[in-house]
């Protein structure tokens, strides 16, 4: 009688990640759009800022509100609002975001003086601040750490990076078109389509028990960060010599210093200082800090490049970042499977350092032609970018309890505000301030370069000490 035997165990094929159900898909894209609809909003206004201080009659000097008036509620709040969240329900607080974020919106689209446009800005900018970490947490909870987390998370930050080449674009194209209210009625366009599906979608999810609210850590730290953002965006308008932007930034480092002191202390903090002593977390979100700064600092000084040095028509200049959006797409279906093979400590490394060569790279632009090497450099660039937004998100939520991925998110995505903010004060200016633009933006190649490959080599042995 024959018999059959078992293969050897060590040619039995892998098992395969497990795939979205259709659920999973609808959940994704309600969280997804969200996240893309504030991404959007941070820079589809950028370009209508001219037509629309001349449409409200904003005084020059105060036209910069129009950026700062979003900028502080965001990036002010992220981090209460994520505490919130995991004590009182994220979806409730999502949901609250999502509607306040469209009321928001059409006030602002329908602004009959610059008070009530910039009334509709701090009010979209509460709305972002509920909106980014609750659905960032409700991410984290509805995919399980490992494949699918890194999938939904790849596909999140794909549509992040997408949103802020896309509204740099589409704000030039609409304004032109339709009217700088358009830019802020596509953002009502985008609540109505996502809010109706979210109830049904989204599960609820918070902490089983409910401490009490840390309101003195709350105070100190939503203080300190909306002291430092206004800072440095005014000083990415006036530098910074103003004397209130230097007694805003000595303020936000006071605050930021006393709430250490409170979290130190306090029963129920709400930051977990033994969290934030975690290497994970530490490196992952300084690894997050550096890429989002680092290249919105790039971005801004070959916008000057393309269009004051070469000469190029804002159309073109929106040729090359659309490029340089295709392939971030691109970037995001790959960046998961790469994570999948090498882990996303390995993954953030190596895209860092792949970011920094690449940066180093455009030190090859020249007066009369770069356009070729920037394209081509930025557009490589970006993908490794996008490769460090998903694996930095990835490092900093792993092995975090669900009760706590409110407060982990909210440090990725308040580490995220906070990059997209300092890159262009601290190194833009010596672009603008330089005699020669062209000397200028090379300066700041050089030296977004050096930073990013010195956080990639420090990243890079704080991780191997970990392991």
């Amino acid at each position: 009688m024959a018999t059959t035997t078992s293969p050897p165990a060590s040619r039995t094929a892998p098992a395969a990640p497990p795939a979205l159900s259709g659920r999973d898909r609808l959940v994704l894209f309600v969280l997804c759009a969200a996240q893309f609809m504030v991404a959007l909003d941070f820079s589809v206004l950028n370009v209508a800022l001219p037509v629309l201080g001349a449409d409200l009659r904003f005084d020059p000097s105060g036209l910069q509100w129009a950026v700062t008036a979003f900028a502080l509620p965001s990036g002010g709040f992220l981090l209460l609002f994520g505490r919130i969240g995991d004590l009182f329900g994220r979806k409730k607080l999502f949901l609250t975001g999502l509607a306040l974020f469209g009321a928001a919106s059409l006030l602002a689209a329908l602004a009959w003086s610059p008070g009530a446009f910039l009334a509709g800005r701090a009010l979209q900018g509460l709305g972002a601040a509920a909106i980014v970490p609750t659905g960032m947490a409700l991410l984290t909870t509805v995919f399980p750490e490992g494949p699918l987390r890194a999938r939904a998370l790849g596909i999140s930050g794909t549509l992040l990076s997408l949103g802020f080449t896309v509204g740099m674009v589409l704000g030039g194209v609409m304004t032109d078109t339709l009217g700088w209210r358009s830019t802020m009625a596509l953002l009502v366009v985008f609540t109505v389509v996502v809010l109706p599906l979210a109830p049904g979608l989204l599960p609820e999810s918070r902490t089983p028990e409910r401490p009490r609210l840390d309101v003195p850590g709350a105070m100190t730290v939503t203080g300190g960060l909306l002291f430092l953002i206004y800072a440095l965006t005014t000083a990415a308008e006036r530098g910074f010599g103003g004397t209130d932007v230097l007694v805003a930034l000595v303020l936000g480092v006071l605050l930021l210093v006393a709430f250490g002191l409170v979290e130190s202390w306090h029963p129920a903090p709400l930051v977990s200082l033994p969290m934030l002593r975690r290497r994970t977390v530490a490196l992952g979100n300084l690894g997050g800090l550096v890429t989002f700064a680092m290249m919105s600092t790039i971005v801004f000084v070959l916008t000057l490049y393309l269009q004051g040095t070469l000469g190029l028509s804002a159309f073109a200049s929106g040729i090359v970042f659309g490029v340089q959006g295709a392939c971030s797409a691109l970037a995001g279906v790959l960046t998961p499977k790469v994570i999948d093979r090498l882990g996303a400590h390995r993954t953030l490394v190596l895209s860092l350092a792949g970011q920094g060569l690449l940066t180093a790279a455009l030190l090859g632009i020249g007066r009369e032609s770069g356009a070729v090497l920037v394209t081509v450099a930025l557009s490589l660039g970006s993908m490794l970018h996008l490769g460090a937004i998903v694996s930095y998100g990835v490092t900093v939520t792993s092995g975090v309890r669900n009760e706590e991925q409110g407060l982990a998110t909210g440090l990725v995505t308040t580490t995220q505000q906070v990059g997209l903010t300092v890159g262009i004060p601290l190194l833009g200016v010596l672009a603008t301030t330089d005699p020669e633009l062209f000397a200028g933006v090379r300066s700041v190649i050089a030296l977004d370069a050096v930073i990013v490959l010195g956080a990639a080599l420090l990243i890079a042995l704080g991780l191997r000490k970990r392991a």
